[in-house]
């Protein structure tokens, strides 16, 4: 018989090849997020140099100077008639718009999985495909009717007419997560609260939504991410004052006016960006999680 035991040269060198191995995996990963994060570091020193050293210096170098006049002005909101020079106001309007925006679309959401997943009726599937098809229509496909639909409403280009839109949207994606993630929960608990006499909503409130913390994590930075840098909507169904930060961001950098400040359009696309990024950095740990707890079943 062939002897399987290793001798310890042999050992060493296996532990060798796998420490080798496992290093430039790592130096490999450290290559492709310098190569990512580049912009990024372009972005920040940029937004961090005067104008002078930004045409006579180098693009990838740190500033000689550190100067916040750029972010002051990219964040200012000082307005001539209907143009304003800052994002502050319209960064306010985001904010506006994408908090109710996803509150309400992950309630719902949370709600139409809870039914399609436990409370079998008929044609729920049939629902739920059609739900699930509205989430691979085009944006622009939903233009000119949501167009006159707000304006049926008597909300066009208003802020309550945007969460309107983005709530509309969104909840193809919340049903979607919810539905796959409460399809993994034992029905046995539904009928269990039934036979001590729970209805709909206390079944909901008091069992479901108490379990549903991973997945809510999952929507909520879904749905934020998608309509904090949604663009189409906000420059279509928005007017002036009620005009989301990505389309004033977008004003912004095409301004032809004056000298060209690229300290400034560098300072305010971060300006633009920090909420997200700061949500990913709080929650992103649970976001992969979140969406693998749904994943056993359904």
């Amino acid at each position: 018989m062939t002897d399987l035991t290793l001798t310890p040269v042999q050992t060493r060198q296996s532990h060798i090849g796998k420490a080798v191995l496992r290093w430039s995996l790592y130096i490999l990963l450290g290559v492709f997020a310098l190569f990512y994060l580049m912009p990024l570091f372009v972005m920040v020193t940029t937004s961090l140099k005067s104008l002078e050293e930004i045409r006579t210096g180098d693009l990838v170098a740190l500033p000689r100077e550190v100067t916040f006049e750029a972010w002051r002005t990219a964040w200012s909101s000082a307005c001539t008639g209907i143009q304003c020079e800052g994002v502050r106001p319209f960064f306010w309007n985001s904010v506006l718009i994408a908090i109710p925006a996803v509150t309400l679309s992950t309630l719902l959401g949370a709600m139409n999985g809870y039914v399609i997943a436990q409370w079998r009726f008929r044609g729920a599937n049939l629902i739920f495909s059609l739900m699930l098809f509205g989430c691979f229509i085009p944006f622009q496909v939903v233009l000119l009717p949501m167009a006159r639909l707000l304006g049926m409403m008597g909300i066009a280009g208003t802020i309550p007419g945007l969460i309107f839109v983005h709530v509309i949207y969104g909840l193809g994606f919340t049903t979607l997560f919810f539905r796959n993630y409460y399809v993994s929960i034992p029905a046995e608990l539904t009928k269990a609260a039934k036979v001590d006499g729970a209805g709909f909503f206390r079944i909901f409130w008091s069992i479901f939504l108490p379990l549903s913390l991973p997945i809510i994590v999952v929507t909520v930075i879904w749905q934020f991410t998608q309509i904090w840098n949604d663009f189409l909507f906000g420059v279509s169904f928005s007017q002036a004052g009620t005009q989301p930060v990505t389309v004033a961001l977008n004003n912004i950098v095409n301004s032809t006016t004056g000298v060209k400040e690229y300290n400034v359009d560098m300072a305010a696309a971060i300006i633009a960006a920090l909420p997200t990024l700061l949500v990913y950095v709080v929650a992103g740990k649970y976001f992969i999680r979140g969406l693998t707890a749904g994943s056993v079943k359904g």
